[in-house]
């Protein structure tokens, strides 16, 4: 099969690599000169583990490519994919831009020749597709074409391996051809017995939305859950794995800090509130999700705050970790974003280190940080640590010399890495989240 993918951002990237892996040929196309040149020297603009090893086997081996050049891509494609950016509004009311989307649309509708199938990648509103469709058909009036609705479910640090062994393949498609070319582009899942759940295509774009907040909802739940395992004293470590091994519930998302970030939970929960509420209904559960999430952040800094004695002015903080999750440098919606500033607003000196995520921080963060070479130079003479993102490096600190390195005894462990009691023992003056 010949794809071509529209937008090398997170999603294009990975999906278009990854169906070159398949074997398809696949020429990703990107406005961006500056990251397609990037990408031509074989440069990553993002982080994602492996990543940079399959783009240079498929391009070396002739079934990747990547151009600027949009018509010559599209007029001899099977399929085109569209993964470009769907941003909350500016307006920040919390519906999906998508000037993006349908820029692409009209940008692709010249140059069709042939039948072809133009996919929705990026997360949508429901409606979307036959909003491209309309523009398609405006457009180009004699073109042969179906829209299709092909979610992503693509966990940032762990994309490549959920794209190779995913839980299911969502298709929203309306016509046997479409059905037909993209199961074909699907078929090496076929022998890991992959589910390909075929769908109409409101369906299918409505499903992303739903997972999403189902699992954001979940998160919520926990940290909520851990705040009361704080005020009565009971470890919401364990009592995670008390319900976790619970089929119906599942061990998953269930592992309290302080609030979910990123480039998905966010938006995607306040666009599906806003789906619902031009329709008439209200996602009560959903709201309160998102409620919650933010109360989090907000109480995470009081932790802080209290554990130095009431008062963060004058106190070096060292803060490990500043992405939103580990392995990857995705600062969007990252509770760094929140905690930090109102730190330093109190008069907070902050030392801070992140293994991939410094570069991106620097865009999200106030000025007067300063960024440290590893975890042990941000430690040095801080009254407190706060670690904020689970790195793997940050799980087996050598503890004794962080002791030596800080001038306070304070580390508030956000993500519950470390067990109490030996911090206790240490000399540390311990606070994790629901098992303090």
């Amino acid at each position: 099969m010949k794809i071509t993918m529209i937008g090398t951002g997170y999603v294009g990237l990975v999906t278009g690599t990854c169906f070159a892996e398949f074997g398809h040929h696949v020429t990703c196309v990107d406005k961006d000169q500056n990251k397609i040149k990037t990408l031509l020297e074989g440069q990553m603009p993002i982080y994602e583990p492996g990543l940079d090893t399959l783009v240079g086997k498929n391009a070396g081996e002739g079934r990747l490519s990547f151009t600027t050049e949009l018509a010559g891509a599209v007029s001899e494609a099977d399929a085109v994919f569209m993964a470009v950016g769907t941003p909350s509004s500016r307006r920040g009311d919390g519906y999906a831009d998508l000037t993006y989307i349908y820029e692409a649309a009209r940008e692709i509708a010249p140059h069709l020749k042939g039948y072809t199938v133009i996919v929705d990648k990026s997360t949508v509103p429901v409606g979307t597709a036959r909003q491209v469709a309309r523009i398609i058909g405006e457009v180009n009036p004699s073109a042969s074409f179906d829209v299709a609705s092909n979610p992503e479910f693509l966990r940032e640090g762990a994309a490549i391996a959920d794209f190779m062994h995913p839980d299911r393949v969502v298709i929203g498609v309306e016509s046997l051809q479409a059905e037909e070319i993209l199961r074909a582009i699907y078929k090496p899942l076929y022998l890991q017995e992959t589910p390909i759940v075929r769908t109409d295509i409101e369906t299918a774009e409505l499903t992303k939305y739903a997972a999403n907040a189902f699992l954001a909802i979940k998160i919520s739940f926990i940290n909520e859950i851990a705040l009361l395992c704080d005020t009565l004293g009971a470890d919401v470590v364990s009592l995670a794995k008390g319900i976790g091994m619970d089929g119906r519930i599942g061990k998953k998302f269930l592992h309290p800090g302080p609030g979910y970030g990123g480039s998905c939970f966010p938006k995607d929960t306040l666009a599906l509130m806003r789906i619902a509420q031009e329709h008439g209904q209200n996602l009560r559960i959903v709201e309160a999700a998102v409620e919650a999430n933010a109360a989090q952040k907000a109480k995470m800094i009081k932790k802080i705050r209290d554990i130095l004695g009431g008062s963060e002015a004058g106190k070096t903080v060292a803060i490990l970790g500043l992405t939103f999750k580990p392995e990857t440098d995705d600062m969007r919606d990252a509770p760094a974003i929140t905690i930090i500033p109102a730190l330093m607003e109190k008069g907070a000196h902050i030392r801070a280190h992140d293994p991939q995520g410094i570069k991106e921080a620097q865009k999200y963060l106030p000025q007067g940080i300063l960024y440290a070479r590893d975890a042990y130079d941000a430690c040095r003479d801080a009254d407190a640590v706060v670690l904020m993102t689970e790195w793997n490096q940050y799980r087996a600190l050598d503890l004794e010399r962080l002791s030596r390195e800080m001038r306070g005894n304070v580390f508030v462990d956000l993500r519950n890495v470390y067990e109490p009691k030996k911090m206790t023992e240490l000399g540390f003056l311990y606070a994790g989240v629901g098992r303090s």
